[in-house]
């Protein structure tokens, strides 16, 4: 999450809060071109372009909390409603919800992800990502479903999963 949070401080000094023009739609299709980059190369094996998965899977992870940050707040046609102190502050807010509820998941399920292959992330992201495009498009109105919010959140924290154990290997 440290790598993740540096790159986003450093997007965040070059190009400001731009991202604050996004609606959580957009951010949800940001994530799945992510995701479906990720399963391209694991599917063909290689990339012509010369950003591999570990990329995307950072990528997953800051999208994913830009979304929660817009949820929270809202999106704004304009760029300049939030600081750089701001928008840190909202991003260490969500990172660290997520985490406790991974840590909560991770006691509930034995932490059954240390047993899942990296392909297994990237299908359940991509399916994640699926249930919130439905979700969005019945503008949130679901009959049992979480929200978009836990969506968003799992979708970081298989991303983080990933993370691990492209760093550490199979643990």
């Amino acid at each position: 999450m440290q790598e993740c949070r540096a790159l986003f401080a450093k997007k965040l000094h070059d190009y400001g809060a731009a991202w604050r023009i996004l609606r959580p739609s957009s951010l949800t299709d940001q994530i799945f071109i992510k995701a479906s980059r990720i399963r391209s190369i694991e599917t063909k094996g290689e990339a012509f372009v010369d950003e591999g998965i570990r990329s995307e899977f950072i990528g997953i992870v800051n999208y994913a909390i830009i979304g929660l940050v817009q949820l929270d707040l809202g999106y704004t046609d304009t760029v300049d409603d939030m600081t750089v102190d701001e928008a840190l502050s909202a991003y260490d807010k969500h990172a660290k919800e997520a985490f406790s509820l991974m840590l909560k998941k991770n006691h509930d399920y034995d932490e059954a992800w240390r047993g899942m292959r990296i392909s297994s992330y990237t299908d359940l992201i991509l399916m994640k990502i699926f249930r919130t495009k439905q979700i969005e498009s019945l503008n949130g109105d679901t009959l049992v479903s979480e929200g978009i919010d836990a969506n968003y959140m799992d979708i970081m924290n298989y991303a983080v999963f990933g993370l691990i154990k492209l760093t550490f290997g199979e643990l």
